[in-house]
């Protein structure tokens, strides 16, 4: 080969052998300095993955440069048709690396997507898609209060779950409550003695000041409540705090004096459990009402021979219920001749047609109702919304961050 024609050949393969992937110099621009080759995004977790753990973190880093916006959206529905949510997550001071601070939806499909710049401007976007784990045991949570309601005084915050956590600390991490104004409680874990249904309630360490403002955010999507079994939605709602309306039942006296803001607006005459079946002394709290309800004495576990003295079977008018074990306030037209004189009912706290029909129209759910004077125990701290009888204190170590 002429030697021409040789050099030509060599000349030829040394411009080629200059690629950044060979591990050569990296390219030169016309005026002789390095070309830049812009920021490196990698994410975690890798792109394509598929079973992701729901409590895995999403880490987005860059080289090269500095991160901008990232973001981690849901695509479409997750397993069990449940709405995923979004994930929220923070830059480093340096602007290196964003982290997310939140637990993802299970079964669901995600797509990141960073942006980032080099000191010299040029910029990139990388997009990177996983889909997590699907929960082998889902967990359900029923909120109370809902739907901007406005409430009394007395009612908590409350989660009731439909299986038990173990893990107490992952879930209360996961809550927020904010109040306008400022208003001290605490989280705090019950378990209803009768049903077993367990719940974490944030109570205040004294009444709630009427027209306070709640927030609650549980982003509890994600979260692991213990042995595999997985919570799926968030909670976000806002109620207000209305009358303080709080009762007092003197069981003694046979009498029931209602309050609002501190002024008595009504008293009245009641028969309330007997000396066989007598009423929970202490701090309860109005959970719901009913215009009729068909109350037996079966379904409390006292009688269920027809023929049997404590046997009953009842449509009751104006029911209002203060204990998750059936406790009621309500209408006992058939106790009237007791009504001021003496306790005859298996523990409820009766009363006339026409007083029982004041008491519950006038009656909001979380209004107060303390017992005093009966030969029973002070109510359960888990029976209904019995916390109030825990004194601040007492109150704050259930919480499981104490």
């Amino acid at each position: 080969m002429p030697a021409v024609l040789l050099g030509l050949v060599l000349g030829a393969a040394a411009c080629g052998g200059h690629d950044s992937a060979s591990g050569g110099d990296p390219p030169r621009s016309a005026g002789g300095g390095k070309t830049a080759a812009g920021p490196h995004v990698s994410v975690t977790p890798a792109t394509g993955r598929d079973g992701v753990a729901p409590g895995s973190p999403v880490k987005v880093t860059v080289t090269g440069g500095t991160l901008g916006s990232v973001t981690v959206i849901p695509q479409g529905k997750a397993a069990g048709d449940v709405d995923p949510v979004a994930v929220s997550g923070a830059l480093d001071p340096a602007g290196h690396t964003w982290t997310s601070d939140r637990t993802m939806t299970p079964g669901a499909a995600y797509t990141v997507t960073a942006a980032a710049a080099d000191p010299a401007g040029k910029r990139t976007t990388t997009t990177s898609t996983f889909r997590t784990a699907a929960a082998a045991e889902v967990n359900g949570v029923t909120p109370t209060p809902l739907n901007n309601a406005v409430v009394g005084v007395g009612l908590p915050v409350s989660l009731a779950f439909d299986k038990p956590v173990t893990d107490k600390a992952a879930v209360e991490k996961a809550l927020t409550l904010t109040t306008t104004p400022a208003v001290h409680g605490s989280w705090g874990w019950l378990t209803d003695p009768l049903t077993g249904v367990q719940r974490v309630d944030w109570r205040p360490d004294t009444y709630w000041p009427t027209g306070t403002k709640v927030t609650l955010t549980a982003k509890l999507s994600g979260i692991d409540t213990g042995g595999g079994r997985f919570l799926r939605r968030d909670v976000h709602d806002t109620f207000r705090i209305g009358t303080a309306r709080i009762s007092y039942a003197d069981l003694a006296a046979h009498t029931l004096r209602v309050t609002e803001n501190g002024r008595t607006v009504k008293n009245f005459k009641i028969s309330a459990g007997s000396t066989a079946y007598p009423t929970w002394n202490g701090k309860m709290v109005v959970m719901a009402k009913q215009s009729a309800v068909r109350m037996t004495s079966a379904s409390v576990g006292i009688a269920t021979d027809k023929d049997a003295a404590d046997f009953y079977d009842e449509d009751v008018k104006n029911a209002v219920r203060i204990t998750s074990s059936g406790t009621f306030v309500h209408a006992a037209p058939w106790n009237d001749a007791l009504m001021g004189r003496r306790n005859g009912s298996h523990g409820c706290i009766g009363m006339s047609n026409a007083d029982a029909k004041w008491f519950f129209d006038r009656a909001t759910r979380g209004d107060l109702v303390i017992a005093t004077g009966s030969s029973r125990a002070v109510v359960d701290k888990g029976n209904g919304y019995g916390e109030w009888n825990l004194s601040a204190d007492q109150w704050h170590a259930l919480s499981a961050l104490a």
